[in-house]
């Protein structure tokens, strides 16, 4: 697969070489177009996800809450724009790229382009670390997160070579209609 040209440019800006897509069996997503407001952090910051996500998010948060789990969005939809910058910053903190990009996906590559990522924490929890596993929330998830579509991205050893991400699920309409069928 080719990079779209504006790809091409921001990462050749970056010092991400083409063969990174191929090399790491990366996606290409389509930026998200149609957002909704899911949830206020505490800094302020307003977290977005697509109609059909936040939707499932919603869902799933509730059944979590009654199970006693209290689930909070750390990170949801995000621009390309944005991972340029989250990229540029390490990148100007000395951290080369090929480390940069076992953290961060290149611009076009993430799934939080889609609207349909979500990083989750638990309030008290760790946030965006590799302990959010012994949580009773990543158990709850674990168990229950494919009821509502939402699958865990980066398992360990992923074929992507990203880090371990327990935090990080993704809605997939398609599984959330198989689990809803599963249910009739």
């Amino acid at each position: 697969m080719n990079l779209p040209p504006h790809l091409q440019t921001l990462w050749q800006q970056l010092g991400i070489e083409p063969e990174v897509l191929q090399h790491k069996a990366l996606c290409v997503f389509d930026e998200a177009t149609e957002l909704v407001n899911v949830e206020t952090a505490i800094d302020g910051r307003i977290w977005q996800l697509t109609p059909a996500a936040a939707q499932a998010w919603w869902s799933m948060q509730a059944a979590a809450l009654h199970d006693g789990i209290d689930l909070k969005i750390a990170s949801a939809y995000r621009a390309s724009s944005r991972q340029v910058e989250l990229i540029q910053k390490k990148l100007d903190a000395g951290i080369g790229i090929d480390d940069i990009l076992q953290v961060l996906a290149p611009p076009g590559c993430s799934e939080h382009h889609t609207g349909r990522a979500v990083d989750i924490f638990t309030p008290g929890g760790p946030v965006v670390t590799e302990e959010f596993e012994t949580t009773a929330a990543f158990a709850w998830l674990s168990e229950h997160a494919g009821e509502f579509g939402f699958t865990l991205s980066f398992p360990r050893n992923n074929p992507y070579g990203y880090v371990y991400e327990p935090w990080h699920w993704c809605f997939h309409p398609a599984d959330a209609a198989q689990h809803l069928g599963d249910r009739r």
